[in-house]
């Protein structure tokens, strides 16, 4: 019986996941919660880098490149090549539909 009552049942792991998704939607759509966020981040960013900074390490610096380097490189694949891979399937998918037809 000790067993039975430590393993819980699939009623309670289904009400643990159902309080669990509500939370994190009542999170996501909170404006609050992001500010906190955004918040810690910099709070976190500022602890972590003023003190390289002020020593004159590098790292700060290698960090911001290769942060404004992923930045550009998803906003061009967003901006301009996901247009020109949808412009060849179109093409792609035209030329199919011809040859079976």
């Amino acid at each position: 019986h000790t067993a039975e009552k430590l393993i819980p049942s699939n009623r309670q792991q289904s009400n643990k996941t159902k309080v669990t998704m509500v939370s994190i939607v009542e999170k996501l759509i909170t404006p609050s919660w992001y500010r906190g966020q955004a918040t810690s981040l910099v709070s976190n960013a500022a602890a972590y880098y003023r003190p390289l900074a002020r020593a004159g390490s590098i790292t700060p610096l290698w960090h911001g490149m290769m942060a404004v380097g992923t930045i550009m490189y998803i906003s061009t694949q967003f901006a301009h090549k996901q247009t020109a891979v949808q412009g060849h399937r179109q093409i792609e998918k035209k030329a199919l539909a011809e040859y079976y037809e």
